[in-house]
């Protein structure tokens, strides 16, 4: 079951507020992510949100050094269907379909999942440039990106090979799709 960064940093807070000492290891084990990706978690908490949160080094995890409450929702501001329904929910131009997509989005928020990837091919790392922060290794590109969809569909369209080398449940997902793309078409 895929998990928006919305429900790990919600679980993250509710643990601070425990007084449970959390940590990037255990969130990372509880939702099935790179440490990695907590952290980010973490850090977008500390930085973005404003959390006063703190690592106790006696205790190996964060606490919250004064109150602190979270946002009521957090919605991705690139998500247009959102904005407008935001702005005006009583548009005319805003279809039923349109309703449902923003119900789909409006709990996610502007942390970007990451995934690293084997590419090849110079063409294909031109086309991927969209999602690429770095060079890893020589043929291993380190991405980010906000929409899981997305980021499968560019990378099954690509003009050549792209192995996804982590994290294993974005591997799983896009072989699950492909899988089932593959069962529809077949005679």
């Amino acid at each position: 079951m895929r998990v928006t960064a919305n429900v790990r940093i919600q679980w993250f807070h509710e643990e601070l507020i425990r007084g449970s000492y959390p940590n990037a290891v255990r969130m990372a084990e509880r939702f099935r992510i790179s440490v990695r990706q907590a952290q980010r978690d973490i850090d977008y908490l500390k930085k973005q949100l404003g959390a006063p949160v703190e690592f106790d080094r006696s205790h190996m995890g964060y606490i919250y050094t004064a109150p602190f409450s979270m946002p009521v929702a957090m919605a991705n501001e690139n998500d247009d269907v959102f904005s407008r329904i935001a702005m005006n929910p009583y548009a005319a131009n805003i279809t039923g379909a349109d309703v449902l997509e923003a119900d789909s989005v409006i709990i996610q928020n502007q942390i970007p999942y990451t995934a690293v990837l084997a590419i090849k091919d110079k063409l294909t790392v031109l086309e991927m440039r969209s999602y690429i922060i770095s060079e890893e290794e020589k043929g291993q590109f380190l991405c980010e990106f906000h929409n899981i969809d997305r980021f499968l569909c560019a990378i099954l369209t690509a003009r050549s090979g792209i192995r996804i080398i982590e994290p294993a449940w974005l591997r799983d997902k896009l072989i699950h799709m492909a899988q089932k793309a593959l069962d529809n078409n077949r005679e």
